[in-house]
């Protein structure tokens, strides 16, 4: 009885390690996207300040292309949407991972306590 529970229990902790890496998985992208909206709102802040005299240039591979002013700025604009809109779906993903964390942990839980209980039974027979 006590190693079938044990067996669970083992079973249990190792999904549980999977879904924590997970976790961490999705904090780390969410923390590029973060980086990548502060580069962009700086970069349209810069763009921002310039008039229709300045001239900007894109990279492009190795080479900079001239582009106009308003597409740079539209492009900016898509991009950070673009990224917002993935920082927004990161966290719903972590917040349906931590509900399901939770429940993990409650399971280990029962699982851990039903172990316990076994064990002392086992011990109280012999």
């Amino acid at each position: 009885m006590a190693e079938a529970i044990q067996k669970k229990l083992q079973s249990e902790v190792e999904k549980y390690k999977l879904m924590q890496k997970d976790v961490s998985k999705s904090m780390s992208a969410r923390q590029k996207l973060e980086a990548q909206v502060t580069e962009n709102n700086i970069v349209k802040e810069e763009l921002d300040l310039l008039d229709s005299s300045n001239t900007v240039y894109k990279l492009i591979g190795p080479v900079l292309v001239k582009q106009d002013l308003d597409e740079a700025k539209a492009t900016v604009a898509k991009r950070l949407e673009y990224i917002n809109g993935e920082i927004q779906r990161y966290e719903t993903l972590l917040k349906d991972m931590e509900k399901k964390s939770e429940q993990h942990r409650e399971v280990l839980s029962s699982l851990q306590q039903e172990y316990q209980r076994a064990q002392g039974r086992a011990v109280g027979k012999v």
